[in-house]
């Protein structure tokens, strides 16, 4: 497994371009509302959203999406909703499935899968398999996640691996066993709908990860939302715990002209 770069631990270099969106699809159901429709509308229409969020990504050439599809709070909605979206869930899978490795997309879905029926766990089998050997985006559907599920189970596993270290675990020790150990931190984190708030989303992951939200509810969300939220993720200083002086290059600084006598300080 590749082992990525830590904000905490390095100082990461600067981009233009996120290498790794991670997105928040949040407003399905107000959607459908505002629309006089039912609330299992909005997320057929976030469906059609995630498709477009998947090309917008590619043509930017954007390596890493993470989505936000269901947590592990999500369980306390109407049973019925619920019951809609493992539906949709299946569905999806298996017919987006063959799309995605055409466009030579790597699916991966992290969470506690247990607790899925076996026809979902099936399809998600299969789309993970028929997509193993893709490298043009990894999109990864965070699905009955929650941060502080990743990280506990992280600590459960490393225990259980090295018990000889208990008391000397390091940040790299624990971060090789959370679900997410196949990308690199967020560059960028979106939340559409309006919210202001993580949502125990990617606890671990996004300490440095720029944030922002947006007014726009998911099924409204497309590849002119994604440019105008990475222009606002150009315009942050990212000093990782540095400041602002200490991001100037040196070799800019003696590279700049020398004023005018006339302005110079007697």
């Amino acid at each position: 497994m590749a082992l990525f770069r830590s904000s905490t631990r390095d100082i990461p270099d600067s981009v233009a371009m996120p290498a790794h969106v991670a997105i928040i699809m949040d407003g399905n159901g107000r959607w459908a509302k505002k629309r006089l429709l039912p609330r299992v509308a909005g997320h057929v229409r976030g469906v059609e959203a995630v498709r477009g969020a998947v090309a917008a990504c590619i043509e930017r050439g954007i390596p890493y999406l993470t989505l936000f599809a269901f947590s592990s709070e999500n369980w306390r909605r109407p049973a019925e909703e619920v019951s809609f979206l493992m539906g949709l869930f299946v569905k999806s899978l298996k017919d987006e499935a063959v799309k995605l490795n055409k466009a030579g997309v790597r699916l991966r879905i992290v969470g506690d899968l247990s607790r899925f029926d076996a026809d979902l766990r099936d399809a998600i089998a299969g789309a993970e398999a028929l997509t193993a050997a893709n490298d043009t985006l990894t999109l990864t559907v965070a699905a009955n996640y929650g941060g502080r599920w990743d990280i506990m189970q992280a600590m459960n596993q490393l225990a259980l691996a090295a018990p000889e270290k208990a008391g000397q675990y390091s940040e790299a020790d624990l971060a090789a066993y959370s679900v997410m150990a196949h990308a690199p931190e967020p560059d960028l984190f979106i939340r559409t709908g309006g919210e202001q708030r993580i949502s125990n989303f990617l606890l671990w992951q996004l300490a440095y990860t720029e944030l922002y939200f947006t007014d726009l509810l998911w099924p409204e969300f497309d590849a002119k939302a994604l440019d105008v939220a990475i222009q606002s993720f150009r315009t942050r200083e990212r000093r990782f715990g540095r400041t602002s002086e200490q991001l100037i290059e040196p070799s800019a600084v003696a590279a700049e002209p020398a004023a005018p006598a006339s302005q110079v300080d007697a």
